[in-house]
């Protein structure tokens, strides 16, 4: 049986993933901005936390780690690569590592770029992949750490994940990635179509993560920077993958 997954939404625009198993009782979290909805979405269900997994350092992921930690006594989980920027942890993962959380293989991806020592868990059972802000809901994170050429590098490694993957991000940027989207493939009848229903969704104040690889694959520039067709309308037919992501990062942060 799959993991329930909820999304809860925290801050402005994050969000926290709750995955539980309802046979061996156990949840675990994908990041902690600020503890107190956690701590009431749990409550709500009677779930108790056991792991904090955590994609990387910025407050705005690990700020309500601390207090939980304290009150559950959960196992935190992290790259070793980012311990000292990271709250205190109880187990410390690299590139390639698998750990057992809520009863299932996991598979831990370093996807460096938004930052570096960001990684990635990878729930093949679940069909989950839980990215933080590297790969995003039509889009990625800024490279504040990394090059292009290592976001790249990251991004194809989980664009090699099976169609079907849920993709658990880090917040509701949705809207304006779409919006950002078409600039550079204004006539792909998927994108065109995926915004529209992008659109609805939040008019409705219904999220719009997670997504799917799938929809990723059809829709999300970042991951469409060595399509033919992507290299000629840029200019940049001679270019390499990785200098093409490097020029739909740039504009976006432009944009």
């Amino acid at each position: 049986m799959p993991l329930e997954i909820v999304t809860l939404p925290v801050l402005s625009d994050n969000y926290v993933f709750l995955l539980h198993n309802a046979e061996t009782d156990q949840t675990a979290t994908v990041d902690i901005p600020e503890a107190g909805p956690v701590r009431q979405a749990l409550a709500d269900r009677g779930w108790t936390l056991t792991d904090i997994l955590i994609t990387h350092h910025h407050d705005d992921h690990i700020n309500g780690i601390p207090a939980l930690k304290s009150e559950t006594g959960a196992r935190v989980v992290g790259a070793s690569a980012d311990a000292h920027r990271l709250p205190a942890l109880d187990l410390a993962v690299a590139d390639g590592d698998t750990i057992e959380v809520c009863g299932e293989p996991v598979h831990v991806m370093d996807v460096s770029g938004h930052t570096v020592g960001h990684v990635a868990y990878h729930f093949p059972q679940s069909s989950a992949l839980f990215s933080g802000d590297s790969l995003m809901a039509l889009g990625c994170g800024r490279l504040f750490e990394g090059s292009a050429e290592t976001m790249w590098q990251s991004l194809s490694k989980l664009a090699a994940l099976p169609p079907e993957t849920i993709i658990g991000s880090g917040h509701e940027y949705t809207a304006s990635n779409g919006k950002f989207a078409l600039t550079i493939e204004p006539d792909n009848p998927d994108l065109i179509s995926r915004v529209s229903a992008v659109s609805e969704a939040r008019a409705a104040g219904k999220p719009t993560v997670p997504s799917l690889m799938s929809e990723e694959l059809a829709t999300n520039p970042f991951l469409r920077a060595h399509l033919p067709a992507i290299k000629a309308s840029l200019g940049m037919r001679d270019a390499s993958d990785a200098e093409v992501f490097g020029e739909i990062r740039k504009r976006k942060d432009r944009f």
